[in-house]
């Protein structure tokens, strides 16, 4: 895999392109999910949807409990079918006149129902994080190939690659009009989403409903959340990391496995390191940005000015470009919307059929061996949990895993807990995940 590969595909397929419309059409939609983002996520697509004189109807829903599938099944004024339990996302796929699938589960599950909904043909909507392991990311990154070889779109929530800042900035990157990043800092401080108590639910149901906070579940929150700023300096790189090597810990978290902080020295190659930090504890100062310099002394705000050191701010220009003989313009706008407008327009044949499913996976990959290097101590390569089959860490999986999960549901059991429960978490320079 090469990053300039993704790299300059995003840049051909994000921007939006010049055409005439084709007569309307109402999309048929199914989601897997129905709490707050996949139903956030459906009616950015229907806004997406309107604003290209289009329109979407919502099938089916599924979730893993059934008052939330019966709840985001009423989007369609009640004429959607619900499904619920740990195998419902079957349901869903399997249902012929569903065109498009979104989805926003616990990431735990992302590979699985990806996969299948690309088995099945659908075209894909999935945020980020795409997995919480290695093998996760392998099951994914196959489920993206397929989609390229069935020419299905694969969109990613990775919405600042549809971002008219960023953008800018990336192809000012690409053209070379402010030279290569050399280094940086991406961050994401915040606070715990939310903490849900466990109220005699099953394991299941208290992992599923409380899974920000469980590694096994989400990746950790450098995985289910600041992989949005890792993205952007794999993006403005054109490449991922060699190596991370971190730390972090645990102070003050209430629920869950999980850390309260982690700081990662990632190393590019060509003695390029990108500082990353994350951290959720409340009371503490919050920043969600990122930060480069390049060889030619330009610094970097993400997404927003790029300044000469010490300078004033460059002019980043127009927003139209020529890219093969089509015409470009780059959207102002809530990017949430302009990533489904993007994916519609791929569909439609407006633009090349988008697939962010490498891209995607690489970055979630990245905030993975993060995660890894501060929970054991160790330097952790990409090629630990990608292509190094004799590596300790290429198997390492959380569990309980999407596989659990559904062969209990299959049973009418209840999955095990994690290694670490509740308040309990893993100590570098011991073993983890045996």
């Amino acid at each position: 895999m090469k990053g300039s590969v993704v790299f300059g595909a995003m840049m051909a397929a994000a921007p939006t392109v010049l055409r005439a419309q084709d007569a309307k059409r109402v999309f048929k939609v199914g989601m897997i999910g129905g709490g707050g983002r996949c139903s956030g996520s459906f009616d950015d697509l229907r806004k997406a949807a309107q604003a290209l004189g289009h329109d979407i109807e919502l099938i089916a829903v599924c979730d893993f409990f059934e008052d939330r599938a019966k709840n985001a099944a009423k989007k369609n004024e009640g004429k959607a079918k619900a499904f619920w339990g740990a195998n419902s996302y079957k349901e869903v796929v399997a249902i012929p006149e569903i065109e498009i699938i979104v989805t926003a589960t616990p990431p735990a599950f992302r590979p699985v129902q990806v996969e299948a909904a690309i088995k099945a043909g659908k075209h894909v909507f999935a945020e980020k994080p795409v997995a919480v392991d290695g093998p996760g990311i392998r099951q994914f990154l196959a489920a993206a190939k397929l989609a390229q070889e069935k020419k299905l779109s694969l969109v990613a929530g990775t919405q600042r690659r549809h971002q008219k800042g960023y953008l800018l900035q990336a192809l000012a990157l690409q053209e070379g009009k402010i030279g290569k990043v050399v280094s940086g800092n991406v961050y994401w401080n915040g606070t715990v989403p939310w903490v849900r108590n466990r109220d005699g639910k099953s394991n299941a149901a208290y992992l599923a409903s409380n899974w920000v906070n469980w590694t096994e579940m989400s990746g950790d929150h450098i995985v289910e959340q600041h992989v949005h700023n890792i993205d952007v300096a794999n993006w403005f790189l054109g490449r991922f990391p060699r190596t991370a090597n971190g730390f972090g810990g645990r102070a003050r978290r209430v629920s869950g496995n999980q850390y309260d902080f982690f700081g990662i020295d990632f190393d590019y190659g060509d003695g390029v390191h990108i500082h990353s930090q994350c951290r959720q504890i409340g009371g503490t100062s919050n920043n969600v940005s990122e930060h480069f310099l390049t060889n030619t002394d330009f610094e970097i705000s993400g997404g927003g000015q790029v300044k000469k050191v010490g300078g004033d701010k460059l002019d980043m220009g127009g927003d139209v470009y020529v890219d093969k003989g089509n015409t470009y313009k780059l959207k102002d706008g809530n990017p949430y919307q302009i990533e489904h407008e993007n994916m519609l327009r791929g569909i439609l044949g407006e633009i090349p059929v988008i697939n962010e499913g490498e891209s995607v996976a690489m970055s979630t990959a990245s905030a993975i061996i993060g995660r890894i290097s501060c929970y054991t101590g160790q330097v952790i390569r990409m090629s630990d949990i990608i292509s190094t089959t004799d590596s300790p860490y290429y198997n390492l999986a959380c569990k309980p895993s999407w596989q659990d999960f559904e062969a209990a549901a299959a049973a009418n059991a209840d999955v095990e807990m994690p290694e670490y429960g509740d308040d309990q978490f893993p100590l570098p320079g011991k073993p983890w995940g045996k």
